[in-house]
């Protein structure tokens, strides 16, 4: 049955990845409202053959809709949701607002697609970073369990938004031309200082919290075991950004509690959903991020034993953080609350 949808933070990089998401998924569709602050008001776009105009985002501009992606800040879904549950919507959220709470499900379908029928009109999108990590343990943790997870993340500057994006393109055209390299957007926009991107690492995402971790990091201890269901995991993290465009890529050393050897777990890998195994060292073939920008799936390689530590071995995976990392995994939810 079709469904009347919002978008909230239709302008931004996620809301259009969605809507380029709902096309190519061919999500029965209703009247389709894209929503956004007041100074993007009026702005048109192409969708599916009809043209469509973006309306500021208002408590009252919930009515009659079925499912609201809200694709904005934290701020604005604590400010807006309510309102759209209220309103009679389902609210799929891709903002961190709600995903710690304990009465809002927070979805990976690939791992815990049976939570969404808890959900009390908000259902939590998790965090990019996390889906990646968690859609690359699930068969791991299914077969062996987890005892522990050391990752590292190399982070696409897209996931910090279209400014970003171009920010980087700037730098680098600044830099091939000789030309003063200016920074206003990472590590966070907040933040007291902009470092440049191009050519450069950067080991901050988002900004720092307790024990000098960053929310980014500790989203990605939590997130995880709350996807799990499980506290007993063990997960440190620490995510830094790269000159990428697209594509987040992780670095994880994974212990099990049981014994698995890197040819199990390769067959596990090999045959999980969501998941593709590129790991042929010998022709060198394994993810990079410049091969998926309009991938859903997660890509893993580079498995191999770790000889420092029982039950222990090395995993890279790459995925698109702003298609499963974002708006495919919600329109995934969506597409089992039909």
């Amino acid at each position: 049955m079709a469904k009347n949808i919002a978008i909230v933070g239709a302008t931004g990089v996620v809301g259009q990845t969605l809507l380029q998401v709902l096309a190519e998924r061919n999500f029965p569709l209703g009247e389709v409202r894209l929503l956004a602050s007041g100074r993007s008001a009026g702005k048109k776009y192409n969708f599916r053959g009809q043209e469509l105009t973006v309306s500021e985002a208002r408590a009252e501009a919930f009515s009659a809709v079925d499912i609201a992606f809200f694709c904005a800040s934290g701020e604005v879904a604590r400010a807006l949701a309510p309102a759209a549950v209220a309103s009679g919507a389902v609210v799929i959220d891709n903002s961190s607002a709600f995903r710690l709470d304990e009465d809002v499900p927070l979805i990976v379908p690939e791992i815990n697609a049976g939570a969404i029928s808890n959900h009390r009109g908000i259902i939590a999108n998790p965090n990019c970073s996390t889906i990646i990590m968690a859609v690359a343990l699930k068969p791991l943790y299914d077969a062996v369990g987890l005892k522990r997870v050391v990752v590292s993340t190399y982070q696409a500057v897209s996931g910090a938004g279209i400014e970003a994006v171009e920010e980087l393109k700037e730098q680098v055209l600044a830099f091939a031309q000789g030309k003063t390299v200016a920074a206003k957007i990472l590590p966070a926009a907040a933040a007291e200082k902009h470092y440049q991107v191009a050519f450069n690492v950067i080991p901050q995402v988002d900004l720092f919290v307790e024990h000098g971790y960053t929310k980014e990091e500790w989203k990605m201890v939590y997130e995880t075991r709350k996807i799990f269901g499980d506290n007993s995991i063990a997960i440190t993290a620490t995510t830094v950004r790269v000159p990428v465009m697209w594509c987040h890529s992780l670095s994880m050393n994974v212990e099990t509690v049981q014994p698995l050897s890197v040819k199990q777990a390769r067959e596990l890998l090999h045959n999980s959903p969501g998941l593709i195994l590129l790991d042929d060292i010998e022709n060198q073939i394994y993810p990079m991020p410049i091969d998926f920008p309009d991938s859903d799936e997660v890509f893993v390689g580079r498995l191999r034993q770790d000889f420092s530590q029982p039950n222990a071995f090395n995993l890279w995976a790459v995925g698109n953080q702003l298609r499963k990392g974002a708006a495919s995994n919600a329109v995934q939810i969506a597409e089992i609350l039909k």
